[in-house]
């Protein structure tokens, strides 16, 4: 579990390298909801996306001899794009395994960033085994996406934000992947104001972890067929214990509800956001009943779209 002190303590690490994310509100979606809807805009943050805390983070924390030897990871672009920033900021290099049919949008804001790219199958079996193979042959440290207690305290810092700024939520939706970002928001939400309900919101094509946490035990994808390919990884060991233990629940979407969301956002609120992103909204949406009356925080988790292969 990674406490509340490790959240700030990560704040102030990285506040003067990240972006503090704007709040904002719809007039239109808080009507249609019935609710008042309160939007983390991690869209805008460096490199696109949310990912550029964690990253952030567990790179300040190496020390000088694990740089040098190199940082590898696994990922369908955000964490790569974020951890690739944050490495070579201070002069070190970066690899990154990404599945061969991850958006190009994605691979260019990886290789921009400066990171190499190594090419796996896209299923969760081939990253682990082109990473480990890597990883043996180079001797390179490994900054998990998720499972990793230094990602998980970064992530934590949105939320942090989040109640910094806006600190009458009653409920907070997050995406839900592997989890990084979900239990880093637990990790901070539940320590400062218990009495908010969070949600991880996860499409029902990828839906691991609410299987997981009916079963009580952690299980893998079914299937990762969604447009979501940012949350097509399996829930991390690390944080399926802390999500079972303090989430309030996992609401999961169709894959026209995600897209009918996105869309929406596009036309109302005039800023990009991903379909990883929009599911928040999807799944406020889909629970309109529920969060009557309520100031609703939806975390959109990044911006990084081909915009021209727009799912409309």
């Amino acid at each position: 579990m990674v406490s509340l002190q490790e959240i700030i303590d990560s704040h102030g690490r990285i506040e003067k390298l990240v972006h503090r994310t704007p709040i904002l509100t719809n007039l239109g979606l808080n009507e249609l909801i019935g609710a008042q809807i309160y939007c983390k805009c991690e869209n805008f943050q460096k490199t696109g996306a949310f990912k550029f805390r964690g990253a952030s983070n567990a790179v300040e924390l190496l020390s000088e001899k694990e740089l040098a030897r190199g940082v590898a990871t696994a990922s369908s672009g955000n964490h790569g794009a974020a951890l690739a920033k944050a490495v070579t900021r201070k002069n070190g290099n970066v690899t990154v395994v990404m599945p061969n049919n991850s958006s190009l949008k994605k691979v260019d804001n990886v290789r921009r960033n400066g990171g190499e790219i190594i090419w796996c199958e896209p299923f969760q079996e081939s990253r682990e085994k082109v990473l480990n193979d890597f990883v043996r042959n180079t001797g390179a440290v490994v900054i998990h996406p998720y499972n990793d207690e230094r990602i998980i305290a970064g992530q934590g810092t949105a939320a942090l934000e989040f109640l910094q700024d806006c600190s009458d939520l009653d409920v907070i939706i997050t995406p839900l992947s592997g989890g990084g970002l979900l239990s880093g928001t637990l990790c901070a939400v539940k320590n400062m104001k218990p009495e908010i309900m969070v949600y991880g919101a996860e499409p029902e094509e990828a839906d691991d972890a609410f299987r997981s946490l009916s079963a009580g035990e952690r299980l893998g994808n079914e299937t990762t067929n969604t447009i979501c390919d940012g949350l097509r990884a399996q829930i991390g060991m690390i944080n399926f214990p802390i999500i079972q233990k303090l989430v309030d629940g996992i609401i999961t979407l169709s894959e026209m509800e995600i897209i009918l969301s996105m869309k929406m956002v596009f036309e109302r609120m005039k800023i990009v956001i991903e379909p990883s992103s929009s599911i928040v909204l999807a799944a406020a949406l889909k629970n309109k009943k529920e969060f009557s009356g309520k100031n609703v925080g939806l975390i959109f988790s990044g911006g990084n779209i081909d915009c021209d292969d727009l799912p409309w």
